[in-house]
């Protein structure tokens, strides 16, 4: 397969598009307005412990305080000692910390056993006293894992910790955060908090796994913990050890950080997204970067003369005319991320449709030649299975997913549809679960949340309909100025007044040989001036009174 990286950008935003075999697989884009969070380092305090459900909120100086679930705190909570033969996956299955002291460097200087139970964390609060002066203990919070059993959850209110951004705010959320500190580097993943060894389970040789293990021995910090990326594969040992002392000079900075700085606020602010991206997801099975910017090419540039000078061939600046994406034939495939319903080949189509909780796939069948109806039905899911795993990684969408599939009665032909999905889902670098499909031939897919999903980077919820989609209907907006009438009538006794509205409305209570307007004035005996105006919401009224020289709506809206 051949994989390209193609990077647009201007002085309002950054595109990445990530192309398999010439066809656009995944997308990402940075606005000013909106700013990354991913992998920045925080210095908080926690504002609320819900043991409702099982989190806390973290004050660090954003808009909306963090989310911290307590799997999150640490690593008794999951997995207590995680051998060293034992797979991890590159940022997926990070091992956990405990880094709410404020300082890192007690945890430093002290070797950690292999395995951890539950430590104390920084409280702000003592024990209180009862009124018989016997000293009363704090409230003592515990959390459940069918893995571990249950344990202690030593958080209050006030406490000082340390977290990091591991997935961006979306709806009405807040960033979701862990104590579970990892700096990535281009080949390893330096843990300043624990001591573990891990390989990535991408790397499937195991004497290659045998050798970065040995590798990284030789050099790694005893008590820093550290992941084998899937890039480090075939690295020498000079290379992984370079990176690792590039991560421990960056992690001394950023502890000194912690140390200096009021609480809240930014300790360690991540790659932007171009770099990120050339960091995490330039390999040797990427053919080639092309970037149309100067500035970010030499930024690319300098990094990867770094940390990988034999890619540094790869890497080239686009002069052409026409834009970048254009160019590679990308902004005509951008252009179905955008809509609301998708064409199929066939003649069918998908809608697709997002409420805060979950994203609802509908599949239509369009004309085709089969008589058979479960053969047309089969070919059709197919043909809209592929697309939907094609959206599903170029929206990034994420969450829960339900696709409505065209019904089909042969047991076979719906297994086949779901190995199919499997199978196009499993290039996904997300996880991503999949359930066969029901009696109802609905298929549920649950997909790892990191990002906001397109739709949501690039899109403002509407004023008018306030994200529903729908308007009022002139119909309804009509029956709710004559009620402002029935009420104005009985309240007051002028008798001219002047009414804005959207131009379309104007036109729809204007037309006809007795025009609705006409019939409200003789049925309230007052007169109407209409007046029209595009600054008006095509679902709002507004009634101004002649003799008063002020608008008088609200007067008399009927509450």
């Amino acid at each position: 397969m051949r994989k390209e990286i193609i990077i647009n950008a201007s002085l309002n935003e950054v595109r990445v598009a990530i192309t398999e075999d010439s066809d656009l697989a995944e997308f990402m884009v940075e606005l000013p307005d909106k700013e990354r969070y991913i992998g920045n380092i925080y210095k908080g305090r926690v504002s609320k412990v819900v043991t409702g459900i099982n989190a806390a909120f973290i004050n660090i100086g954003l808009k909306q305080d963090a989310f911290l679930h307590f799997s999150d705190i640490d690593e008794s909570l999951e997995n207590t000692i995680i051998d060293e033969e034992d797979d991890v996956d590159d940022e997926e299955e990070l091992p956990a910390v405990d880094n709410s002291k404020k300082s890192s460097k007690d945890t430093k200087t002290k070797k950690q056993p292999p395995k951890k139970s539950a430590p104390a964390l920084n409280s702000s609060k003592n024990s209180s006293t009862d009124k018989n002066g016997s000293t009363k203990e704090p409230d003592i919070i515990t959390f459940r894992t069918k893995k571990s059993g249950k344990f202690q959850i030593n958080l209050e209110e006030g406490q000082e910790v340390v977290v990091q951004v591991t997935r961006e705010a979306y709806g009405n959320k807040g960033v979701k955060v862990t104590t579970k500190i990892a700096l990535p580097g281009r080949y390893l993943v330096l843990l300043p908090f624990d001591n573990i060894l891990g390989v990535s389970r991408k790397i499937s040789s195991f004497k290659e796994r045998k050798r970065l293990r040995a590798a990284v021995k030789g050099f790694r910090t005893e008590n820093y913990g550290c992941i084998i990326r899937t890039a480090s594969k075939n690295k020498t040992d000079d290379e992984l050890q370079r990176d690792w002392l590039a991560l421990q000079d960056a992690w001394a900075e950023i502890d000194q950080n912690i140390n200096n700085l009021k609480i809240p606020g930014l300790v360690y602010k991540d790659f932007q997204l171009a770099q990120s991206v050339v960091r995490d997801l330039f390999t040797t099975q990427v053919q080639r970067i092309v970037v149309d910017s100067k500035k970010v090419y030499r930024e690319i540039n300098s990094y990867i003369k770094r940390v990988s000078p034999h890619l540094e061939n790869k890497i080239e600046l686009y002069t052409g005319k026409k834009s970048i994406f254009e160019e590679f034939g990308i902004e005509k495939e951008l252009a179905k991320t955008y809509k609301r319903r998708v064409n199929l080949r066939s003649g069918g189509d998908i809608v697709i449709e997002q409420t805060e909780a979950m994203i609802v796939i509908d599949v239509n069948s369009g004309r085709t030649s089969e008589k058979d109806q479960e053969n047309n039905a089969l070919k059709t899911n197919l043909e809209a299975m592929t697309e939907i795993s094609k959206q599903i990684r170029l929206r990034d969408m994420s969450g829960m997913i339900i696709v409505d599939f065209i019904d089909m009665m042969q047991d076979k032909n719906k297994k086949r549809l779901f190995f199919e999905m499997k199978k196009e889902l499993a290039r996904d670098r997300a996880k991503t679960v999949i359930y066969p499909l029901s009696q109802l031939s609905l298929m549920q897919i649950t997909r790892q949340r990191i990002n906001q999903n397109i739709s949501e980077k690039i899109t403002e919820v509407c004023p008018v309909c306030k994200g529903s989609g729908r308007i009022t209907s002139k119909t309804v907006l009509v029956n709710e100025i004559e009620r402002w009438l029935r009420n104005f009538r009985k309240h007051s006794r002028e008798f001219r007044l002047e009414l804005y509205v959207h131009p379309s409305v104007a036109e729809h209570i204007s037309e006809g040989t007795i025009p609705i307007l006409s019939r409200l004035m003789i049925k309230y005996f007052v007169k109407i001036k209409l007046r029209q105006h595009d600054s008006i919401k095509i679902d709002h009224f507004k009634f101004f009174s002649v003799r008063q020289q002020k608008e008088i709506t609200n007067e008399y809206l009927i509450k």
